[in-house]
């Protein structure tokens, strides 16, 4: 007798800067039942919460809190449910970011500072291979020549957070170059977080955020 999977919910979070739109039709065609909106008492209560990102660190994060998103990915963490940022809505999970010479506090879920990419051509703009761990779940079936879109300027370029725990299992980074290394995956638990647009890229796309459902 076979059984069916229950369709997850997954709500892709609208605060003003998102590709909301694409980010829907790309959880949909894996399989989830999506929602756009950014009321508190969904938000929370989905299996999964997606925070795109598009634009300025800054501007993402006066939208963010304007929308009491700060407080509802801090909630879900602390909960331990799942949680995934994309693009510049992966840069906010960093303590800062820097732009244009202005300093912004980001959401702390991770230490480190978002810069400028130093390449001879910014943004990096465009398909990219990526360095994947061994054990990553979120790039599992996938092989080491796919190719994910990139658009941005800015990018994390190191990573800090250290783990002492034995019991607590290190965090799992991707990394990618253009000009330099940067981080361009993090799965940390409950909250994955990708520099690149899954929902723009194509089937690699498509596995991860198939990836990324199953773990709900």
């Amino acid at each position: 007798m076979s059984t069916t999977r229950p369709t997850k919910k997954v709500v892709v979070f609208d605060y003003g800067f998102g590709n909301v739109r694409s980010a829907e039709r790309a959880l949909a065609r894996v399989g989830a039942d999506v929602e756009i909106t950014r009321d508190y008492d969904r938000a929370m209560d989905a299996d999964g919460l997606l925070v795109p990102g598009v634009g300025a660190f800054s501007a993402c994060m006066r939208g963010l809190k304007d929308a009491r998103g700060d407080w509802i990915i801090g909630r879900r963490l602390s909960g331990g449910r799942p949680v995934m940022g994309i693009c510049v809505g992966m840069q906010i999970l960093f303590e800062r970011g820097i732009e244009h010479g202005v300093e912004t506090e980001g959401l702390d879920e991770w230490p480190g500072t978002v810069g400028p990419l130093k390449a001879p051509i910014v943004p990096h703009m465009g398909w990219n291979t990526v360095e994947a761990p061994a054990d990553s779940q979120a790039f599992a079936g996938l092989d080491a020549d796919a190719r994910f879109y990139f658009v941005h300027s800015y990018a994390a370029r190191d990573w800090s957070l250290e783990v002492t725990n034995p019991a607590i299992r290190a965090p799992r980074v991707t990394w990618a170059t253009h000009g330099e290394p940067f981080v361009a995956a993090v799965e940390n638990g409950a909250l994955w977080a990708t520099q690149f647009h899954p929902e723009k890229s194509g089937d690699a796309g498509a596995q991860l955020l198939t990836n990324w459902i199953e773990t709900l």
